[in-house]
């Protein structure tokens, strides 16, 4: 009996860490191949690939974001391949699996929850004597009757065998995000969270752990993905793991979730110390700030302590964080939703994402939706559309200011320029994403593609519709963001280049026979007038860079600045940038 497992994963470059489980427990009886594909592809090209593949038995891995794609498959694999056993599982089909059967008829079995030692079963069962009552934790049809059998008894978990040696793999680690588990379950009671309903943690062995995470990096994985609920649970556990990983991590960067306002400041000190600059990841979810939220959803919060934690960790330079806020809890109206923004964002994260609340089957949440007039999506993701306190107008509005952050913030194109107007410009930084993203749709933007040039010329006139002050001072700041946006010296710019060729041209000179007149730092790159022709782009800007950067007054960093951007003099290949004060300024310096 052969049997295909199949996903659709949101990228080509995500490895799915549940039908690698199945594999790895079943496929010493039974003959397995992985398949996995995108929410992208064409659903024809999908089901003519596992059509060739010729199974007998085809599991698919369900998920919200996937799963209205997964059922067009089927449905069109019932119809070239009606004997082939179609069997699902994963988090969206184990709650309401009922719902699931009666709307899906062509699906033969639902695993239901953790699914290793059911599939396995599940899979003896079909090539035997059909038995299914015999298999708890599944859901089958027997005639016109859909039975649900009771759920099986967690899995011990080091009885399982490792998911992550498949040979197979091995030439993709590479390009793929692997992901990786240490625990299974969540000792947090969210109410809008799946993880909430799997009571308790269960680790893995942390020396076979250990052993599978060097296997991984030895044989090339680039970037590994710990879908731990809260990984930093456990302090000894975390701190032993952190360990390892510092100690062996071979240029591999891992990302964790972890709940900041519990992490140790013992951890803290030796992450500051030890943790080489770019291997670590930290992805925190906030969510909310409003206490009676928090309260109402059996959210555990206290964000004093997460604020230090965010601090410690932004302060050493060494860790990038991304914090999640969802939008459209219990309470959450517009105007405190702008407060938890703004708390938030005043940690500065590196990336910031707002997502908005979704009433996943099986979540406390979405059994009490009536409670708060909460309306939503029929078919997944289940997005709300209004509640009693938040209205579909004000959900759409901040729908806008999600989309300009994600293309200015968390794309990190312009830090310079948008801290200015955050702190200068705009009461908030809630207020200047909303101001923007009201006018970006309002243009007709969000229907059309854009250039990196684009999101330069739509911030412009953005701020020069609203009669923004000191726009000399943020075309400045613009220009410095756009040379550093780019790995070599950029072809084209989205401004009128004034300088004459003859200034450039003494500037170059300058720049050459005299780089200290710049900085030590300059000067170490000992660039010739030919490397500066050939790696360096010239600006002079009508104020004082640095002391602008330094946070003071327009007033206070009057007079001239030639900026001089470098490019491809750095083993990471980035530009750096260097400052030379010219006019009345440099005699002040």
């Amino acid at each position: 009996m052969k049997v295909i497992l199949s996903t659709l994963n949101a990228k080509y470059i995500h490895t799915s860490l549940a039908i690698r489980c199945l594999k790895a427990y079943s496929e010493k009886d039974f003959d397995i191949e992985l398949a996995e594909y995108t929410i992208k592809d064409p659903v024809m090209n999908i089901v003519s690939d596992l059509y060739q593949r010729g199974a007998d038995v085809i599991g698919f891995s369900c998920y919200i974001w996937n799963i209205e794609e997964t059922i067009k498959v089927i449905n069109i694999l019932k119809r070239v391949m009606p004997e082939v056993k179609i069997i699902l599982g994963g988090p969206e089909v184990s709650y309401d699996v009922e719902h699931w059967m009666n709307r899906l008829p062509n699906v033969d079995f639902i695993v239901v929850g953790e699914g290793e030692e059911t599939f396995h079963q599940l899979l003896q069962e079909i090539e035997g004597k059909q038995k299914y009552h015999f298999v708890y934790g599944l859901a089958y049809r027997k005639g016109e009757e859909v039975i649900v059998m009771p759920g099986r008894p967690k899995a011990d978990l080091n009885e399982l065998p490792s998911p992550y040696r498949f040979p197979e793999d091995v030439p993709d680690l590479g390009k793929r995000v692997v992901y990786f588990e240490t625990s299974r379950g969540c000792p947090f009671n969210c109410q809008f969270c799946l993880s909430s309903i799997e009571v308790g943690v269960r680790y893995f062995d942390i020396e076979r752990t250990k052993a599978d995470i060097l296997y991984l990096i030895e044989n090339g994985a680039k970037l590994i993905k710990f879908v731990d609920r809260t990984f930093n649970i456990k302090r000894d556990y975390a701190l032993e793991m952190f360990e390892f990983l510092i100690q062996n991590h071979g240029g591999c960067v891992f990302q964790f979730e972890i709940t900041a306002d519990i992490m140790r400041p013992e951890v803290l000190d030796y992450l500051a110390e030890n943790a080489p600059p770019g291997v670590f990841r930290f992805e925190i979810g906030v969510q909310s700030t409003n206490d009676p939220t928090n309260e109402l959803v059996k959210r555990r919060q206290n964000f004093t302590k997460l604020s230090r934690t965010v601090s410690k960790i932004k302060a050493s330079g060494k860790i990038d964080q991304h914090l999640d806020l969802i939008a459209g809890l219990p309470l959450e109206d517009y105007d405190t939703f702008r407060k938890t923004f703004n708390d938030v964002f005043a940690l500065g994260p590196e990336e910031l994402q707002l997502g908005f609340l979704k009433m996943l089957r099986g979540t406390g949440l979405r059994l009490d939706a009536d409670k708060y007039n909460y309306t939503y999506m029929d078919q997944a993701p289940y997005e709300i559309l209004g509640s009693d306190v938040l209205p579909f107008s004000d959900i759409v509005r901040l729908k806008r200011l999600e989309d300009v952050l994600e293309k200015y913030w968390n794309a990190h194109r312009m830090d310079h320029t948008l801290k200015y107007l955050m702190e200068q410009e705009f009461p908030s930084p809630f207020d200047f994403f909303q101001a923007f993203g009201d006018y970006w749709e309002g243009q007709g933007w969000q229907k059309i593609g854009h250039q990196l040039e684009d999101l330069f010329t739509r911030l412009r006139s953005f701020l020069e519709q609203r009669g923004t002050k000191q726009m000399d001072l943020i075309l400045g700041l613009m220009k410095l963001d756009y040379f550093l946006g780019h790995k070599y010296k950029p072809r084209k710019i989205w401004w009128d280049f004034t300088m004459e060729k003859s200034d450039w041209a003494s500037y170059i000179k300058r720049l050459a026979e005299h780089p200290e007149d710049v900085s030590p730092e300059f000067a170490k790159l000992s660039l010739s007038e030919r490397d500066l022709q050939k790696h360096a782009v010239l600006e002079v800007l009508p104020f004082h860079l640095e002391r602008v950067l330094a946070g003071v007054t327009p007033e206070d960093a009057k007079g001239q600045t030639l900026l001089v951007t470098i490019y491809q003099q750095n083993e990471d290949q980035k530009p750096v940038y260097f400052t030379l004060p010219l006019g009345a300024v440099a005699k002040l310096i």
